[in-house]
């Protein structure tokens, strides 16, 4: 489903990216995709940036008429005197309009795509599977978002209002020398060559560096999205000098990469300078050579001097600003990077439930992480009835958080099959299963909002009643009355400014505001103290009522009170019971339970 903007149009821009998958499409011709249903805009602009650019095709034909007059007064009237200040003076005028106007569609069609761009890479960023987003850290994601996004909009700015400007003027400028003298025009064209000469030079060796740079920026971008996260356990271990020399040696690489781009780029540019200066000086003795022999009139050297410092500043312009196309482009690549991963939901079903009960059915399941070496499940069966409560113990690495994970369907097991209310998960509409699931982890992610506002996520039109019932069942009114501002009170980023006890039971209240059929409990309590766990437990039951539940649980007094342990050895289901049955025989969840 796409987002409509203001003028009527999408602002999803997967469809270019979908269709270049696989074909190895350049990103220039990418780009000019991203522009389709805009190229109304573009070329009104460009039509306005004709008109507004007249002053500087009329200038040098007037120059040279009024030097021509001075210089041949038998051969010219007073009149066209006037007649040449009255169309200068009109076409210098109307430039404030037409260049107005220029700007304004050009901008209205960039910004569209700009704003495009950023809303396709999040909701593609919300597509991709969980294996994805781990193999890409926060940073290098953040990076892609905010900085490649900004370069392919200046690309594009460049393209619009520099590029085309500039193709559009060299036209104009052999056209008009056309007109005049074919051997001027003929001596013009023939600079084409010799841009496109040192455009090959020096492409291989620039963009290489821009990729160098790009891909230290995304890795530093990592870096300091790290170093941010872990400042409370660096400063904790006194370990500042360890992480500024982490980032002091990849600002090093940054440093040492960008100067290397910049000597190559100026290098460039000078090259290209001196070139098109030794090109005009050759144009002034060629003309000034075909005057003295008569071939045309002193004025018209002016004229074709003028053409021609045009044409060199339009191939100049297009020149200096390589440069920065070559970043926009090594941007618009890392942008097809995540746009064109294939590594998207993999669980693509369209059956709609009208009502989950909250009854699964594990057959054989094996599954094994991407890359991984060994099979973390092995022939996993199990059935679990609605309303039932299972909790998965086992030891570190025995699968219980990857069973959490299958059940969510953040992943999708290799052999087997799990059913819901005996449909395959595989049927299954993800959104629509996920909607009746309440998930509470061991560090539950608040964002810097009101609590209101953590507690309703999602659910802006909730019931006021609702709400309420929801924190009395978590047990937060408490914590609620102590505060200053109540339910507006803000949280801080990541919900810094409570209790972890404080966090879980607001985690716990929007479990419960969204009366979920199918719970899950993920290490929910084992990082409280012991009267946060006490609050925290009582929350808990309220919320399980009822209610098909999963725990994933290191204390093992926590599910004394669950219908059913799963015990998980080496991937396998070890023995399963209750709490006083699994206790009575002495297994490995006694064991457990003793050590």
């Amino acid at each position: 489903m796409s987002i409509a903007s203001d003028a009527g149009l999408s602002l999803d821009y997967s469809k270019p990216f979908e269709n270049a998958r696989g074909r190895g499409q350049k990103p220039l011709r990418l780009l000019m995709q991203l522009y389709r249903g805009h190229w109304d805009k573009v070329l009104l602009s460009a039509l306005f940036y004709t008109i507004k650019s007249s002053p500087v095709f009329v200038l040098p034909i007037v120059t040279a008429n009024v030097i021509n007059m001075i210089t041949y007064p038998d051969r010219h009237s007073m009149n066209e005197f006037w007649i040449n200040l009255a169309v200068i003076v009109a076409v210098i005028v109307q430039n404030i309009g037409t260049h107005t106007l220029h700007v304004s569609y050009i901008s209205k069609a960039v910004r569209h795509v700009e704003a495009g761009l950023r809303s396709t890479l999040v909701r593609k960023l919300q597509q991709l599977s969980l294996s994805y987003h781990g193999d890409l850290s926060g940073g290098k994601l953040q990076a892609k978002v905010l900085r490649d996004v900004e370069a392919i909009d200046f690309l594009s700015r460049q393209m619009m209002m520099t590029i085309i400007p500039a193709f559009i003027n060299l036209v104009i400028v052999v056209g008009i020398t056309l007109y005049h003298s074919w051997m001027v025009a003929l001596f013009f064209v023939l600079m084409g060559p010799a841009a496109i000469v040192l455009v090959r030079v020096f492409q291989r060796w620039m963009s290489k560096r821009n990729r160098e740079v790009r891909q230290t920026i995304e890795e530093m971008s990592g870096k300091v999205s790290e170093t941010v996260e872990m400042i409370p356990v660096t400063r904790a271990h006194g370990l500042e000098d360890v992480e500024i020399r982490k980032v002091d040696g990849a600002l090093h690489h940054i440093r040492e990469r960008g100067h290397r781009l910049d000597v190559l780029e100026a290098y460039f540019g000078s090259t290209s300078w001196v070139a098109f200066q030794l090109f005009q000086v050759a144009c002034l003795f060629f003309t000034g050579y075909l005057a003295h022999a008569g071939y045309m009139e002193i004025g018209d050297i002016v004229m074709y001097q003028g053409f021609f410092g045009m044409m060199v500043g339009s191939v100049n312009s297009i020149l200096n600003v390589y440069p920065n196309l070559l970043k926009g482009t090594e941007s618009l690549h890392s942008v097809s990077e995540v746009l064109m991963s294939s590594q998207t939901e993999e669980y693509r079903g369209r059956v709609r439930p009208d009502d989950i009960r909250g009854e699964f059915e594990f057959s054989g399941v094996g599954f094994k992480y991407h890359n991984g070496d060994r099979h973390v499940l092995e022939d996993l069966t199990l059935h679990v009835r609605p309303g039932e409560k299972v909790a998965f113990v086992g030891e570190s690495g025995s699968g219980k958080s990857t069973i959490l994970n299958l059940i969510i369907g953040f992943y999708r097991p290799q052999k087997g099959m799990i059913r819901i209310d005996g449909i395959p998960m595989d049927d299954l509409r993800m959104k629509r299963y996920r909607q009746s699931l309440a998930i509470v982890l061991q560090n539950n992610i608040l964002f810097s909002g009101t609590i209101r506002e953590n507690i309703t996520y999602g659910l802006p039109e909730i019931p006021e009643e609702r709400l309420q019932k929801a924190i009395w069942m978590a047990n937060l009114q408490d914590v609620i009355d102590s505060l200053p501002e109540g339910l507006d009170t803000k949280v801080g980023e990541h919900g810094g400014r409570l209790s972890g006890g404080q966090r879980q039971r607001i985690a716990i209240a929007r479990a419960l505001v969204r009366d979920p059929r199918i719970i899950i409990l993920d290490e929910a309590t084992s990082a409280l103290d012991n009267v946060s766990e006490k609050h925290v437990q009582e929350a808990m039951e309220q919320l399980m009522e009822g209610r098909t539940t999963f725990i994933v649980a290191h204390r093992l007094s926590t599910i004394r009170n669950v219908d059913r342990i799963v015990v998980m050895k080496k991937g396998r289901i070890a023995e399963m019971g209750s709490y006083d049955e699994l206790m009575a025989n002495r297994g490995e969840f006694y064991k457990l339970r003793n050590i």
